[in-house]
């Protein structure tokens, strides 16, 4: 499975089981803003999301960017993962 990145349409998507997870974004100048995450039922508790926030905040790092997580999920993982928390706006 891998995470792919739809910059003209400012999210990262995951096919699964013919199911697509989503994260979204919109970007102010350097700074990335986590609006949503979502993951369909069919294939929730496998990690996608984490798949998903992962490459996101990957992304802003490559990107030299901050990031201000309103989704919740987004929020939630980079208090789980330290490295990621560098990262806030």
């Amino acid at each position: 499975m891998q995470v792919i990145h739809h910059p003209e349409e400012q999210r990262f998507t995951l096919a699964v089981e013919g199911h697509t997870a989503v994260l979204e974004y919109t970007r102010h100048g350097d700074t990335l803003i986590f609006t949503h995450t979502g993951v369909p039922p069919a294939i929730g508790g496998r990690g996608i999301g984490s798949q998903l926030a992962r490459a996101g905040l990957e992304y802003a790092r490559q990107q030299n960017c901050r990031v201000r997580a309103l989704c919740w999920f987004v929020s939630g993982y980079i208090e789980r993962h330290p490295e990621y928390q560098d990262l806030r706006a």
